[in-house]
């Protein structure tokens, strides 16, 4: 899969480059090779982002290598949907791998790992159950206790594992662990396990394996076998480095990875785990794992996230190993920094009210000359039609305005943008109360939005041509939860009950200009005084459909 628009990565200097730095002067590694190991059990979110920035972003100052490896050791969990998600959502990101690698491909290897610990005395098959292996381990105070089986003779040690491969044992039956210390006082240390039967079809090996490696003891050896110089994972896996480099230690791998530990990506008002994520799919809370409120990368591209609004975001945060929350406020104003440079400018009326103009002559059209992109001169201008009959927001008209209210009411003229000035003239009304239309006057010398006799009107309002306009679909996405932590409640059932009710409001009748409906899937536009927008994935010309990808201005924290 090639990717000629690879970004030019310029990450600063952080604690990670200090320390390969010093590896490369001392001789250490000649070269730099990183890998990033999702496990395909769910779709990228907007942590994952960070760590793609960091590890392929340091392969690429290093003119190194970066590889994708996808951590498929537990393949009850595992599906090939998720296998292409993640590659789509790297090569979106802009990123390009060097080799796509399996944990998979390294199977018969790290179980000629775990022949070799039996036969150093470092190994052990475990009879025990879960739950007394889990209560032999001890707590953070006390040591934890030595398994009857841990000095089984090597022999019937090595039988017994031959017999789970084999698939002579029933899943959860018994268990291979390492033999380290029972004492250690991290946790990590106390016997691990390290193989468990598990009798499942697995999406590459088939049925070859009725054992699989624990991640603890697939990562490191994976590392080593690919030729991973510097292992960089989040502050979590800090407690298993011990872990990680005894295995390679006690195993005599020649020039061993190193692993370096960065602190994760939270942000606030958003949810990250794949279990509670997978809960939204399932429970049809959300529309998919690429709904436009989840936090995955397909959410926030059909969204209308940019990939390199994403990209600046994780720069902007850096490279830590302080624990911090993240303000989404922070992501939602790269996007907007971003879409205002170069997002197209379009006319869309979300909440339509009928204008009227009396003394406009029927059956008239005019082109209106519109800027593309104020940002972007060269792009020029584009014509929209004006008409005798248009649309403006409801919003922008008030029969008894509110103070400071600048836009069309009985009292004040205001400009149309790039058209004329219009005054109000009578309105007509339903049998229920509610303004249907409203009539206004022009002045015909004010076209292009300037008076010749030099008077001002303060309100400026976007429109579009009832004839010329079409219809669509468009949803205003808020944010899908609304506490800073959904994720802090216990349990599966409260984080649900933390939901943003108004994360989605549906409009079915705007008006937008009549080029819209030719507009390419994944289109953004800026929509005049409204926010930026997107075309959605389901959108189709004779249905549009449009995604509110982020509003002009913050409100979230205001609300």
């Amino acid at each position: 899969m090639e990717n000629n628009n690879i970004p030019e990565v310029t990450l600063p200097s952080n604690f990670i480059h200090d320390f390969i730095d010093e590896d490369l002067e001392n001789g250490v590694y000649e070269k730099v090779q990183t890998r990033f190991p999702p496990e395909p059990n769910g779709y990228l979110h907007i942590g994952h982002a960070k760590a793609i920035c960091i590890d392929f972003g340091t392969a690429e100052k290093y003119g190194g290598k970066c590889n994708l490896r996808l951590d498929d050791t537990n393949p009850t969990k595992e599906d090939v949907e998720y296998v292409d998600a993640i590659m789509e959502d790297i090569n979106w990101l802009g990123f390009q791998w060097d080799n796509v690698y399996y944990a998979s491909d390294y199977f018969d290897f790290i179980y000629e790992c775990a022949l070799k610990l039996i036969d150093l005395g470092l190994a052990y098959v475990d009879e025990s159950d879960a739950d007394t292996i889990r209560e032999m381990r001890g707590t953070l105070t006390e040591a934890g206790k030595n398994s009857p089986y841990r000095d089984r003779p090597l022999e019937e040690t090595k039988d017994l594992f031959k017999r789970m491969t084999d698939g002579e044992f029933e899943n959860g039956s018994m268990v291979l662990r390492a033999k380290i210390d029972m004492a250690s006082p991290n946790l990590n240390m106390r016997d691990p396990v390290i193989y468990r039967v598990l009798k499942a079809h697995h999406h590459r090996t088939g049925d070859k394996w009725c054992v699989y490696p624990m991640y603890d003891f697939a990562h490191p050896l994976s590392d080593a076998k690919e030729g991973v110089t510097h292992s960089l994972c989040s502050l979590e896996f800090e407690n298993h480095r011990p872990l990680y480099n005894w295995f390679l230690e006690v195993l005599n791998i020649p020039t061993p990875p190193r692993q370096i530990e960065f602190a994760r990506m939270n942000v606030n008002y958003t949810l990250t785990s794949k279990r509670k994520c997978l809960k939204l799919v399932q429970d049809n809370i959300v529309e998919g794992w690429n709904d436009p409120r989840m936090a995955t990368i397909s959410g926030m591209r059909r969204r209308g996230y940019p990939a390199e609004a994403i990209r600046n975001f994780c720069e902007k945060i850096g490279v830590s190993k302080a624990y911090s929350v993240i303000d989404y406020a922070l992501l939602e104003s790269c996007v907007r920094d971003y879409l205002n440079v170069n997002a197209e400018r379009a006319m869309t009326v979300l909440r339509p009210l009928k204008v009227i103009i009396d003394n406009y002559p029927e059956g008239q059209t005019e082109q209106i000359a519109v800027e593309i992109n104020p940002n972007k001169p060269e792009l020029g201008t584009r014509n929209i039609e004006f008409s005798r009959e248009l649309y403006i927001e409801q919003d922008d008209f008030a029969l008894v305005p509110p103070p400071k209210y600048f836009r069309l009411c009985p009292e004040k003229e205001v400009r149309l943008k790039g058209a004329y000035f219009i005054k109000y003239a009578s309105h007509e009304m339903d049998d229920d109360g509610n303004i249907t239309v409203v009539h206004c006057t022009y002045d015909p010398e004010t076209r292009g939005g300037d008076s010749p006799d030099g008077r001002k009107v303060k309100g400026t309002l976007h429109w579009v041509s009832a004839e010329h306009c079409v219809n669509a679909e468009v949803r205003l996405y808020d944010r899908l939860f609304n506490v800073e932590n959904p994720s802090d409640e216990e349990g599966v059932s409260s984080f649900q009950d933390n939901l943003n009710p108004n994360s989605l409001t549906v409009l079915e009748n705007c008006k937008c200009e009549a080029f819209m409906k030719d507009a390419a899937i994944g289109s953004t536009f800026q929509f005049m005084r409204q926010g930026y927008f997107t075309i959605d994935t389901t959108s189709t010309p004779e249905h549009i459909v449009i995604n509110r990808t982020v509003a002009l201005k913050d409100s979230f924290s205001k609300k």
